[in-house]
């Protein structure tokens, strides 16, 4: 009873406040209680009494340990009045004790105690991690498959830049979350585009982003920087747009460089290089929604090295202590370096899609693949940046050639996806064009019910269309275009299983329809067959109630 009743007053006395979805805990005790539940996001925050010469360069680490784990070294960050961040998360619950190790006497010694408690959020399980027994799949800590299905969105630190609340990017990430978007790909920072903006839009200012004077990570500005020390007000403004997806469990895949956005970034390995690169992985590491990417196409636009590409890497794992994913956005260096990445980032526009994806998929069988720009940017009011496909029927098709590759994929609109930003696309004049969103929530919603980290390409079977096969849960997919009359899907089934009680059901790619079930066609070669929506959209046929009679 006395122990309950001193937890209590604890709880009282150190209750955090709240900041977005970081709960704020200001130490004011020598010996800090804290409770917080599995992937909650918690800063603890130590203020100095004294001020502090070149405060972003001091070294300052908890040491973190629960029983029965390894000892955690988390690096905490400078945030601006005398005050540094131990930034906590915990995929493991338990009580966790802490130390602080510090260049700064009056915190060296610090000490505190940690109750993590099981997640109750629903929908919440944690970071995104790799599994050894399926490695070519993504998964969430707490085991579930990550179905990635992102949308990039480069400018999103931009949205409400300035404003105490962010009601641009509220509405936008609603908007993902409702279609079922679960990865954003974006910049730390970006500044404008080097190509020719459509002239329409100087009647829409309001969606143009690029080019803005008064938000840089440093000093200064884009124009006129000053590289001797960091921005704070900008990283705690993207704080709160990490948060709010933190809070919708959106993944920040975060590319914390770009070399095609007109940046000035200091020069490679400078002092104010390693300060700002440092400082990004040591705010965000503690977030179970983020992804490192350490530059958008990487080594395309001749700033870096791949020596250089290859120290960001061991920079970041050594500074991280979450160990999040890494990898980066040029399939080059992925092939020449696949030891050095969690994930191989493909980069492809080529008519030959599908065959490049399956033969990356086949050359990196430990690693997921994933495509995150393969050329189709579905076209939006304003011409944006057109690539190679805009129709968005040509787009969704992209995408799947992807998946059906045994890939994963990114979806781009050219309205969302660079210096463009519609935030509110629905709520637009009619004349506006609206993006096809919905397509997508179509596709998680199929793949998540058919479990798409059972399924593996059967190239070799996929007649006029694609094959996915899943043996484990005895299910079969043929990915069908519109203007296929008739798809083969018998010599997979005899080949692989037992289909005497096999159902088949065709599904539509552009509404998310299902046809009737019905008892499979056994006919391997009737061409007179009417499959349903043919001329009008993509299906998939789905053969299912298999029974598996052999290991392929």
């Amino acid at each position: 009873m006395k122990t309950y009743f001193l937890t209590l007053i604890c709880l009282v006395v150190f209750m955090p406040l709240s900041y977005g979805q970081i709960k704020i805990w200001k130490t004011k005790k020598e010996k800090q209680q804290i409770h917080t539940p599995q992937w909650g996001v918690n800063d603890i925050i130590f203020k100095s009494k004294r001020k502090v010469n070149d405060p972003l360069k001091k070294e300052i680490y908890a040491l973190v340990k629960g029983e029965g784990e390894n000892t955690q070294k988390i690096p905490l960050f400078y945030n601006g009045n005398n005050e540094w961040v131990f930034r906590y998360s915990s995929a493991v619950e338990g009580v966790k004790t802490y130390v602080l190790t510090s260049e700064l006497k009056e915190f060296e010694g610090k000490k505190g105690q940690i109750t993590v408690t099981k997640n109750e959020k629903e929908g919440r399980h944690g970071g995104v991690v790799l599994h050894k027994d399926n490695p070519q799949h993504f998964f969430y800590e707490d085991g579930k498959h990550y179905f990635n299905m992102a949308f990039e969105c480069d400018w999103l630190f931009a949205l409400d830049y300035g404003k105490e609340d962010l009601p641009k990017t509220k509405h936008l990430l609603n908007v993902l979350e409702d279609y079922q978007f679960n990865q954003v790909v974006m910049n730390v920072y970006s500044y404008d585009v080097k190509w020719k903006k459509d002239p329409k839009l100087a009647d829409f200012p309001e969606f143009e982003y690029g080019g803005r004077e008064d938000i840089y990570p440093f000093l200064g500005s884009n124009s006129q920087p000053d590289f001797s020390t960091l921005n704070l007000e900008f990283f705690q403004h993207f704080d709160q747009v990490i948060s709010e997806m933190h809070d919708k469990e959106i993944v920040s895949h975060l590319m914390i460089y770009v070399w095609n956005k007109m940046v000035n970034w200091p020069e490679m390995n400078s002092a104010s290089d390693n300060l700002y690169y440092d400082y990004v992985i040591k705010r965000y590491q503690a977030f179970p929604n983020i992804i490192w990417d350490v530059s958008k196409e990487a080594l395309l636009y001749g700033r870096a090295t791949e020596e250089y590409i290859n120290e960001r890497i061991d920079r970041a794992r050594n500074l991280d202590a979450y160990n999040r994913l890494i990898s980066v956005h040029d399939f080059g260096f992925c092939k020449r370096n696949k030891e050095k990445v969690d994930f191989i980032s493909m980069q492809n526009w080529q008519h030959t899609l599908y065959q490049n994806m399956l033969q990356a998929r086949n050359d990196f069988k430990e690693k997921p693949v994933f495509n995150i720009e393969h050329g189709g940017y579905e076209e939006s009011p304003f011409r944006v940046f057109p690539g190679a496909y805009i129709n968005a029927e040509a787009c969704l098709r992209r995408n799947y050639q992807c998946l059906f590759a045994g890939g994963y994929t990114t979806y781009y609109w050219q309205g969302a996806s660079w210096n463009v930003v519609i935030h509110n696309p629905f709520e637009q004049p009619a004349h506006f064009k609206k993006p096809h969103f919905e397509y997508f929530k179509h596709m998680r919603t199929l793949f998540e019910h058919y479990n798409f980290e059972n399924f593996v390409p059967l190239s070799h079977h996929n007649s006029s269309g694609f094959n996915l096969t899943n043996k484990k849960d005895g299910v079969v997919m043929m990915y069908t275009p519109k203007e296929n009359q008739w798809i083969g899907v018998h010599k997979v089934l005899k080949k692989n299983f037992d289909y005497s009680k096999a159902q088949q059901q065709w599904f539509n790619t552009l509404t998310g329809e299902y046809s009737e079930k019905e008892n499979y066609n056994t006919e391997p070669f009737d061409f007179w067959y009417e499959r349903p929506w043919k001329g009008e959209a993509d299906v998939i046929l789905i053969i299912s109630n298999l029974k598996s009679n052999s290991v392929n």
